[in-house]
Parts: C-alpha cells; structure tokens; sequence
C-alpha cells in the first residue's frame, strides 16, 4: 500500500470547542497502534494529528465565554496537546490549523483550484447545522433536524459565496474507487460513498461572508470573505508535510499521483468529507489522491453516539487516571470494533480489565517472572522472531480486536502450559527439564510483549525489561473490585 520506508498516517482534526472525549480518543489511538506497527516494519513513519480552530461554532463558543478567539482556540489545543501523555502517543506532527504556514498553504491551495475553474462565486440559499459545519438536504434530515445533532437547531444561511465544483469530480472520483477497490475500508463504507458519488454531486460552497463570520483563512484576493471551515481545515493533511515548499517530503510521505500513500483514519460521520469532498479538491489541485481512508464507527452510550452537544460523553482522562494509560487503549482496541459503533459502560469495562489484564497479562507474566527469578541462573536473551501470519494479517486489515485476541489466546495457552506442566514442581525433581519449560515460558512471555507493543506501549516495554533482568516486575495490572 505504501512506498517501502516511508508511510504516513493522520487522524482527522477535533474542533476545539470543548474538552477532549473518548470518541476521539478510539481514533487516534486506532492511529497510534497502525503508526507503532509501521515503525517495528523499519519504515519511516509521519503521523500527523492536530486541532481544527476555525469555523462558526468556535467563534460563537468564544463570544459565549467572552475570550478573545485566538485565546480561547490556545487554551483549548492545549488540552489536545495533553493527550499525547494521557495516551501515551507516538506522533510525529501536531498541526493547528490556525499556524501561519498551515493558513499560507491553504490560501495556495485555493489559488490552485481557483486556477482549475473550480472556483466561482453565487448567491445561495441553505440549510445549515452548525455542529456538522456542513450543508444539509431535506433528505439528510430527520423530523426537520440533524440526525447527528439533534439538539440544534438548523441555520438558514442565504448570501452570496464562492463555490466549489463538486459537480465536476463525479466521473474521477468513481474511477479512483474502481482503481483502488480497497479506497475505503470497511468495503460497505466504500459501497456507500460510491452510491453517493453516482447518485449526482452538487457544488458545495467553500467561503462566508467575514461580517457574518470574521474568524477563519482569508479568501486569497477577496476581503469581504472567509474560507469554509472544511476547505481550510483539510489541507492540512499535507500543509503538515511542508507543502507547498518541501516537495520531497510531501512525495515520499504523501506520494505521487502514480504511487500515493497517505493514509487517513475518520469517524464514520466524516465519509463524504474525507473520501469524496477532499479527494475531488485534491484532483482540483492537481495533487495525488488519498490512498486509503479507514472508516470507524461511533462510541455510543446507551445506544447514543456521545457528542459534546449531547453531554453524553465520556472523558478518556478519568479513565486514565484510574485504571492507566495501556489499560484504555488495550480496552479500545480489543473490546470496540474497529468499524462499528460500540457501546462504552464503566462495568463493562471494568469486567474487561480485570479478565483480560489484571487476571489475564499481569498474573501470566507475575507467574512466569517468579518462576524465572526462582529458578534460572541467567536471563534468556530471546532471538528476534517473524511476526506470526495471523497477527500481521489482522493488521494489515485494521482489525485490532482480532490482532488483541490473538495475543491473548497465546497468553492463555501459556497458562494452560503452566498448568499442565507444573514447572514449579518439576524443577524440583528433574531441575534441568523444569528450568527448560521455564525458559521456554520466559521467551514466549518476551515475545508476546512485543506483540503488545503498538497496544500498550509501557506494559510491553515493562515485560521485556523484567525478562532480559530475570526480575519479577512490579504488579502491572492491580485486581479492581
């Protein structure tokens, strides 16, 4: 899928209206494993996340708070920013769209579709739902609201904009889908862009009026207008790779139109923007494509997607602050699909703990560290081994919860192993047998480690460690009752 040592992975950017949740926090931990797996392949890996800081809801909510915008955008990417501790994160790039060389390079690309003819100006009459940030058609609507969100009211927006020519993509865009048939994973999402793209695309306004909504990139040669939110907001996928001005960077990460390899991941209410709304200004550009757009579901609460606007949302930092960092992320990838909207229960989650980490990984490796400390003079220095064909391919699929089973079907076989052999009573009567099948437990507990790795980053590193010590570590995962 990717140029061989280069790969590049982004998350779509949160607006900074309110706190950090955990919906946000499936996705750029989804992320986080995929840009931790590339890294252990020995490629070169960008992974670019961010905040999106302009738009109409982030102006109102800074009137609201009676700050000024900029510093009402500041205070709030910070919180952001302190997910990269919280979750332990491994990115690379931390792109806010209101940096002077991302709102520079999204005034270029402007200039680029406007010089394609796909850029014009009309008078216009919309429903718009402020929480989107996007136009909607009667048939999107539900009883008269967002179906998305709806607790808010619908806007009607009539004035004149410049427009995008969304109109003009329908053909390339349908061969772009025919061309990589793996475009969007899952393949019912791909199925369901590429029925909207047939059904007929309408051109889609990309700028507002500045005395209605003065907070935003200025239209490049145009005073009175702002970019909209979304044209701004997702040039920065490659204004992150220094594009305009660094256009070997920009090849090896994002790649060519014969060859592209950037990889996205997004919510499953960001499939129009991602895959046919920004692939067409791409093509507009005269830029290379996407080449994979990865499509997650919601984390729903009580069946609910949890939003911001609803309050029903749950915060990934509580979670962290009682039960740690790799016991979130683990509980993400292993215990949400990695496609389909998933129910979020403190009990359930607890339950899932406890069986899979607390009485699962730590008491596996407490059981075999105490009975290497024990009883082998020496560590084991474990030879770097293939990945397993299962494990890779679950992967390569984006299919963690599978790739998380598997560890944990190993970790049981090593406990049945434990069970059936007793090393701990053989050591006794036959040491040279005993101390072998404690060896052998030992190696495999370094293995699977490693395989937690992407996972759970600290508890990976902590197993190693505690093997090529020949140390019983400390308590990984304490019992929650």
């Amino acid at each position: 899928m990717n140029k061989i040592g280069k790969f590049y992975i982004t998350t779509t950017l949160p607006y900074v209206n309110a706190d950090p949740h955990i919906g946000f926090a499936l996705e750029v931990v989804q992320a986080d494993i995929i840009a931790r797996h590339h890294k252990f392949l020995g490629e070169e890996v960008v992974f670019n996340t961010g905040t999106d800081e302009h738009g109409l809801k982030i102006y109102r909510k800074a009137l609201e708070e009676g700050k000024e915008t900029q510093k009402y955008a500041d205070e709030n990417a910070a919180k952001f920013g302190k997910l990269k501790k919280s979750l332990n994160l491994d990115f690379t790039n931390f792109i806010r769209t209101t940096d002077p060389h991302h709102m520079a390079a999204a005034q270029e690309f402007w200039r680029r579709c406007e010089n394609s003819g796909d850029i014009y100006k009309k008078n216009y009459r919309v429903k718009y739902c402020v929480g989107c940030e996007l136009e909607k058609t009667d048939s999107e609507l539900a009883d008269g609201k967002c179906p998305i969100h709806p607790n808010l009211e619908l806007e009607l927006i009539d004035e004149e904009n410049y427009f995008f020519r969304f109109s003009k993509y329908q053909k390339p865009l349908l061969e772009l889908y025919e061309k990589y048939p793996d475009f969007v994973v899952p393949a019912h999402r791909l199925t369901e862009i590429r029925n909207f793209v047939a059904s007929g695309l309408q051109d889609f306004s990309v700028s507002r009026l500045k005395s209605k909504m003065p907070w935003g990139v200025p239209v490049p040669g145009d005073d009175m207008q702002i970019m909209y939110v979304w044209f701004d907001a997702l040039t920065n996928y490659i204004s992150t790779l220094g594009w305009p001005e660094d256009d070997k960077k920009f090849g090896d990460f994002w790649g060519t139109k014969e060859k592209p390899n950037a990889l996205q991941i997004a919510g499953k209410d960001n499939l129009r923007q991602q895959s046919a709304m920004w692939q067409a200004m791409l093509l507009s550009a005269g830029l290379p494509p996407s080449r994979q757009i990865i499509i997650h579901g919601f984390i729903t609460s009580d069946g609910q997607k949890m939003s911001k606007s609803l309050g029903n949302v749950v915060n990934p930092f509580e979670i962290v602050e009682k039960y740690g960092t790799d016991a979130l992320r683990f509980f993400l990838a292993h215990n949400m699909s990695p496609f389909e909207d998933s129910d979020f229960f403190w009990d359930r989650f607890k339950e899932a703990y406890n069986a899979n980490l607390a009485n699962g990984i730590g008491n596996l490796a407490a059981r075999v560290m105490k009975l290497a400390e024990d009883n082998l003079e020496k560590a084991v220095r474990p030879e770097a081994a293939e990945l397993p064909p299962e494990y890779r391919e679950a992967m390569g699929k984006f299919e963690f919860n599978r790739a998380t089973g598997y560890i944990l079907a190993r970790a049981r076989a090593m406990d049945q192993k434990i069970n059936e052999k007793e090393p701990f009573r053989l050591v006794k009567t036959d040491p040279e047998a005993g101390k072998k099948i404690i060896a052998e437990l030992a190696e495999e507990l370094y293995f699977i480690a490693r395989l937690l790795e992407p996972f759970m980053p600290d508890t990976g590193a902590k197993i190693k460690k505690a093997v090529l010590a020949n140390k019983k570590s400390a308590i990984l995962f304490p019992r929650f009752s």
